[in-house]
């Protein structure tokens, strides 16, 4: 294999424990005593708890008054019988809220795309969004973000994170399209008799809270009581796969590094992880972002897709379909011969590839890499979606060698019949130097996306699952060197 050069950044993202989001606390069965308490202070001693907690917390969170108050609300109908003042209210949400420091053990797994907004730039400079996998206490983990510039010369500069970080708004009642929701429901019951009776009373599209009704409805008609737990558990399914589908919007005036999307579902409870982003073209030439995740609940994984226009707009829906299964499921950029296209990895092993005509489903995958080399035996998987290329498509892959030792790879797939493999990398891209091997997890180089800008191939990745650095290639001398 021809001598690749490769060039690693002074760059390094380094997670920060200091950057905390505010988050709600379930306290069970004691909220009512602690709210209980709360209400026999006399007044004055609520004022002064609040500006005490107002004094500590407002230089490391924006509007945190109101953030108490919407802690509060969510409670109030349930727990509260009075109507206690402004302050006894905020200082209520107080007690039912804390710090969470989504950054405290790693800022890892980098995808990189172009920012929606090319403006006011210098020749030859392109400006980015950046997500990374941020990790957590208790292993939880967010997709958060940073901006940048690439420049003329290949340069690559981060703009630096504020000292603030908020989750955005999720918005309650998602629209849904019953054809389309009837379709992937099949995946979980084969539309039973329970699916079609609570379809039968929704309209062709509907909303969560609409949902829940026709839930509740088709629960207290009369069935069969020999298949009362049957019915439940496909209620609670159908329960489950429509909350698994929700939508959150941040605001404009929150900057890109200020906003983190924590775990939304009972899906993701323990973790949002290793976004694959790419920025996809429609068949009308507009373009939107897609990226598959890992939802992961604790015990289970499973991937689901990722929507935005503009980062700020998210709407996260289920995969489904034999071939929506494992991790590292990366899309094409654009579709295929007129279909969707997907690299996939389906058994802990071998690199797959899958076509479909829904975005959503995806089934029938064709195995097209298996583990070769040395330095990836163990198995292999993507490093972000497939890059398009005049010579193919372009794929990085990480490789498992000894010792779980993770290296960077990469092939070629044909332009137009992508199942064919042109050439491969009989050695790494990129392996873990001396100075990268400590770490959370160690022996680790990893990426979830990389890009092409003016002939130079730039390559977020994590180290160590840590944080997070650059380095880049030429093009033409990596199409060179798999020659």
């Amino acid at each position: 294999m021809k001598h690749l050069k490769v060039k690693r950044k002074a760059l390094l993202l380094r997670p920060d424990q200091s950057r905390v989001l505010l988050r709600p606390i379930d306290l069970g069965e004691r909220t009512g005593n602690i709210i209980a308490r709360i209400m026999a202070l006399p007044e004055s001693e609520v004022e002064r708890l609040l500006e005490e907690v107002c004094e500590d917390f407002c230089e490391r969170h924006k509007q945190i008054p109101e953030y108490l108050q919407e802690r509060f609300d969510l409670i109030r109908e349930s727990l509260v019988t009075t109507a206690p003042s402004k302050q006894r209210q905020q200082l209520i949400g107080s007690y039912l809220s804390c710090e969470f420091s989504p950054e405290s053990a790693a800022l890892c797994n980098p995808s990189i795309v172009p920012h929606p907004d090319q403006s006011h730039l210098d020749p030859g400079a392109l400006r980015f969004v950046l997500s990374l996998r941020a990790v957590g206490e208790g292993h939880i983990s967010s997709l958060t973000f940073r901006s940048g510039i690439i420049y003329a010369d290949h340069g690559i500069e981060i703009n630096g994170p504020t000292g603030y970080l908020s989750g955005p708004r999720q918005i309650p009642n998602p629209c849904y399209q019953k054809a389309s929701f009837i379709e992937r429901l099949q995946e979980l019951d084969g539309a039973s008799e329970v699916t079609r009776g609570v379809m039968r009373r929704l309209e062709e599209s509907f909303s969560l809270e609409q949902l829940r009704s026709a839930l509740d409805a088709e629960s207290t008609a009369a069935h069969d009581p020999d298949t009362e737990a049957a019915f439940q558990m496909t209620v609670e399914a159908i329960w489950m796969f429509a909350v698994s589908n929700y939508e959150v919007q941040f605001k404009p005036e929150q900057r890109m590094s200020e906003r983190i999307i924590f775990p939304g579902s009972r899906a993701q409870r323990n973790g949002i992880e290793d976004a694959r982003f790419v920025r996809f073209q429609n068949d009308d030439d507009t373009h939107i972002y897609y990226a598959t995740i890992t939802a992961y609940d604790g015990n289970l994984i499973s991937p689901e897709l990722v929507e935005t226009t503009d980062f700020l707009h998210f709407r996260f829906n289920t995969l489904n379909g034999r071939a929506a299964k494992n991790k590292g499921m990366a899309i094409f950029p654009r579709k295929i011969n007129g279909r969707y296209a997907m690299i996939s990895r389906q058994d802990n092993e071998n690199l797959y590839l899958v076509f479909s005509d829904n975005i959503h489903g995806w089934n029938n995958p064709t195995k097209i890499v298996t583990p070769r080399f040395p330095w990836g035996l163990v198995q292999l998987g993507n490093c972000g979606s497939p890059i398009e290329t005049e010579a193919g498509w372009l794929v990085l892959t990480h490789g498992v060698g000894p010792m779980r030792k993770y290296c960077i790879g990469a092939f070629l797939l044909d332009l137009d019949n992508p199942v064919k493999v042109i050439c491969r990398l009989t050695e790494p891209l990129l392996k873990p130097g001396w100075s990268e091997r400590k770490g959370y997890v160690p022996n680790v180089v990893y990426s979830c996306g990389s890009l092409i800008h003016n002939g130079e191939l730039i390559i977020p990745y994590s180290l160590a699952d840590s944080a997070t650095t650059f380095a880049t290639v030429a093009l033409d001398d990596l199409l060179a060197a798999m020659q």
